[in-house]
């Protein structure tokens, strides 16, 4: 069976919540949802730890409303570690602040009061039913957390999209797990049995959506600061992926999932029954895709194998033209 494209067929902007760890690749990817009003109403953001501690990852996502122009958004600051599993984080792919490349500080606004996890299950529960999609950036701590304590809000989520996952190519934190599943495999765990609908993109995808010199010098011909803050993240950012992998450009892994939230037509993939390993081992954190059907399972994620990456980085200079 092929792989499926995937179209839209949106009358109003997406009701959106995005769940990050910021993160080099979670920036531009905030970023890119900033310039695109038309497609996604951005209800709020929260944050979690994993590329870099709580205390970062809540800071680069003030400092990325700020950098967008958006700090009408509401910041609200969730789980300070995994369900389980002591903490991981990515610091010497992200660097210590968890934004290579350019210069960090305190941002101006404040973090919205109050927990991600309580606002999560406040909003989803008071939401209409199956009206809110979270686009899932870092570890899903946070949604496991809201769902554990409060399972029926899962009726106010449309949609879950994920960066996460590895399957046909191996992992990036281990040579089977992807590192926002890796970071905490029980918390996937959790949201894949909640029966959301779930979409993942995983690195089968995000490794051949990458840069270029190219792409970045078409990036850098915008001249404002939004461009200016991205192309300086990527240049520090994907020497690691570069050399780890011998690629001739980087991967924008949390990019991507903006991206299909804004333009599906870019992408493709196929309904699989999907597993998480969440055993001590080997395979901890690995994701199983059942992507022939061997197991004559019910689908129950969509798993997104291929992209437009020429079309997926002109989306992200058109849109980032549109910022300061």
């Amino acid at each position: 069976m092929p792989a499926t494209s995937i179209t839209s067929l949106r009358a109003a902007p997406c009701e959106l919540i995005i769940d990050t760890d910021p993160g080099a690749d979670d920036l531009v990817a905030l970023l890119l949802a900033m310039a695109s009003p038309d497609e996604l109403s951005i209800r709020a953001i929260t944050t979690v730890a994993g590329n870099v501690h709580l205390a970062k990852t809540s800071r680069n996502a003030r400092l990325a409303c700020e950098w967008g122009g958006r700090e009408d958004i509401p910041v609200y600051a969730g789980a300070a570690r995994p369900l389980v599993r002591a903490p991981v984080h990515a610091a010497e792919l992200h660097g210590e602040e968890g934004l290579s490349g350019v210069t960090v500080h305190e941002p101006a606004k404040p973090l919205s009061q109050g927990n991600a996890v309580q606002y999560l299950i406040d909003t989803l529960g008071a939401a209409e039913p199956h009206s809110i999609t979270l686009a899932m950036l870092g570890p899903q701590t946070n949604l496991a957390l809201a769902l554990i304590q409060r399972p029926e809000i899962a009726k106010g989520i449309k949609d879950v999209v994920v960066m996460g996952g590895a399957h046909f190519n191996g992992g990036n934190i281990t040579p089977t797990a992807e590192f926002n599943i890796y970071a905490d495999p029980h918390a996937a765990e959790v949201v894949l049995a909640s029966g959301v609908r779930l979409t993942y993109l995983s690195l089968d995808l995000t490794h051949t959506l990458l840069t270029s010199d190219a792409r970045l010098r078409q990036l850098a011909a915008i001249h404002n600061r939004a461009s200016q803050v991205v192309v300086d993240i990527l240049n520090a950012y994907i020497k690691h992926d570069m050399d780890v992998y011998g690629m001739p450009g980087g991967p924008v892994h949390d990019a991507s999932v903006i991206a299909y939230l804004v333009k599906p037509e870019l992408f493709s993939g196929r309904r699989v029954h999907l597993v998480v390993d969440s055993r001590e081992g080997a395979t901890f954190g690995q994701t199983i895709a059942d992507w022939y059907g061997v197991l004559k399972r019910p689908a129950n994620v969509m798993w997104v194998s291929q992209g437009d990456a020429q079309g997926l980085f002109d989306l992200l200079s058109e849109r980032l033209a549109r910022l300061r």
